[in-house]
């Protein structure tokens, strides 16, 4: 088979056309992947409607940041991947590379992994920018130690969710702001649910921490929310965001002499830097996947390449009750 199907956007906030294109061959260093399922990011409802032009992602483009499937073929110089291997990593749909919602793609290798034995395709297409932007801040930055008290702004939502594991997986006494729905969710997590619109900062600080503040604030919703983090972290505490954007005052992050790190999950992609620690990151999701620490939740609606429409519009109207997963290739989804 010489080419593909993809999903094409041609112009912001226009349709997404499914199109033929030549199908990728594996370059020196690249695996060609057979995509089984494509994991839809907020990300990638700004970049379709050209809002993020950190991404750096020109028109035309394929989206789709988050893939898992099957390699299908190696380059020269692969030595980790053979055909049939079921992988899983964040390969594209930024910097002009493509994107996952097509049925095949050539990737870098070291951005992939092993896909976890006991996690569907539709479930590992859910982890990776979730994983790594949670481990890139709780464990790279952040060195969280077993017994520390972790705040996840956002606790619920697709990094958030991560967040809560892994730090509970590290040992650490987990909390988590969400709206009242999702108490129950927090709750069969392990970690104690916090009613950030019924609870003022301060209230819950005292409540949970007896005024001292949280060792880690994790902050996965930026604005408000970052602002508030600065104000519950203790003294000489450790703040991360991936989304650390706009304009914050400092002064109650100061005041606390309490540390601010910033997570740019997209780095290596655009510049072709630290890849592999990428893989690595994806490798103890799999090693904690498996021993059942980590599982992703993903909204139980189908889609596939003909209906990617509708699962953008699920990922904006806010009925989205975790990860939307696209099915690209149903016989490998199952």
């Amino acid at each position: 088979m010489s080419t593909m199907q993809a999903l094409v956007l041609e112009r912001h906030n226009g349709p997404l056309e499914l199109v033929g294109l030549d199908r990728p061959e594996p370059g020196p260093g690249q695996v060609l992947v057979r995509i089984a399922a494509s994991g839809l990011n907020p990300l990638d409802t700004k970049i379709r409607a050209g809002a993020a032009a950190h991404a750096k992602h020109p028109l035309p483009l394929v989206l789709g940041i988050d893939m898992a499937g099957v390699v299908e073929a190696v380059g020269a110089g692969v030595d980790a991947f053979r055909p049939g291997d079921a992988v899983y990593g964040m390969t594209g749909g930024v910097g002009g590379i493509q994107g996952s919602l097509a049925q095949y793609a050539a990737v870098d290798a070291a951005l992939l992994a092993h896909k976890p034995a006991n996690l569907s395709m539709r479930h590992a297409a859910a982890l990776p920018l979730a994983f790594i932007t949670s481990y890139a801040g709780i464990v790279d930055r952040a060195h969280l130690q077993a017994g520390q008290t972790v705040l996840v702004q956002g606790g619920a939502g697709g990094v958030g969710h991560v967040s809560v594991q892994l730090a509970r997986a590290l040992g650490a006494h987990v909390f988590a702001t969400a709206s009242e729905r999702d108490h129950a969710f927090i709750h069969s997590l392990g970690a104690t649910p916090i009613d950030y619109r019924k609870t003022s900062v301060e209230q819950y600080v005292a409540a949970h921490t007896n005024g001292a503040g949280f060792d880690l604030v994790v902050d996965t919703v930026g604005g408000a929310s970052l602002d508030a983090s600065f104000a519950a972290v203790k003294h000489f505490g450790h703040v991360v965001s991936a989304l650390g954007w706009g304009t914050h005052a400092l002064a109650p992050l100061s005041f606390r002499e309490a540390s601010y790190s910033g997570v740019f999950t997209l780095h290596p992609l655009l510049t072709g830097q630290h890849r592999a620690h990428h893989g690595e990151m994806l490798y103890e999701a799999k090693r904690l996947a498996e021993a059942g620490k980590l599982a992703p939740r993903i909204d139980a609606r189908r889609f596939d390449l003909n209906s990617a429409e509708r699962a953008y519009e699920a990922l904006l109207d806010g009925t989205a009750r975790g990860k939307i997963i696209v099915d690209v290739d149903a016989a490998l989804v199952g």
